[in-house]
């Protein structure tokens, strides 16, 4: 039944994520609703589950998306591993947390992206225009869907623990 709740909202933020998130987009950068579920699992559950579900929702939008295969995968993947590493040492219900990790979290996982595609495909990239054109308004966006998501990961939580007893 856990692991039915879990799917369930992976699919619920993909088909968001694909479907809506796209509609919203300000010259072509829109929130990663899935990097912010990802950071979320991470900080709450450990990084067991954020390297799962990392590796799982970079699965599902590098199939949905169709662009580089295996950049989202390894890019959510390293991302849950390391915020699921602070799971221990956060204060989980502090308004800040979510805030101040999907920062953390966008700067990381942008960059990783831009690794792979330096390393693979080696491209010649203007690290300053990236950084302005595209990590600074995909981290504004991140940031304002960060409470929510987070605030849904909690009360998944919550359920997953409820259902226990």
């Amino acid at each position: 039944m856990i692991l039915l709740i879990w799917t369930a909202l992976l699919l619920f933020v993909l088909v968001l994520q694909i479907t809506i998130v796209p509609l919203i987009a300000i010259n072509g950068v829109a929130p990663d609703l899935l990097l912010i579920l990802v950071v979320s699992t991470g900080l709450l559950l450990g990084k067991e589950k954020g390297v799962g579900i990392g590796f799982f929702s970079g699965l599902l939008q590098d199939l949905a998306v169709g662009n580089l295969f295996g950049i989202n995968i390894f890019s959510k993947l390293a991302t849950g591993y390391v915020l699921g590493l602070a799971e221990r040492k956060v204060f989980k219900d502090h308004l800040l947390l979510p805030l101040l990790s999907i920062v953390i979290a966008t700067v990381f996982s942008s960059l990783v992206s831009i690794a792979m595609l330096l390393l693979f495909l080696d491209y010649k990239i203007n690290l300053v225009a990236i950084v302005f054109n595209y990590i600074l308004p995909l981290l504004g966006y991140n940031l304002v869907f960060s409470i929510p998501i987070h605030r849904i990961v909690s009360r998944v939580l919550t359920i997953q623990r409820e259902m226990r007893f």
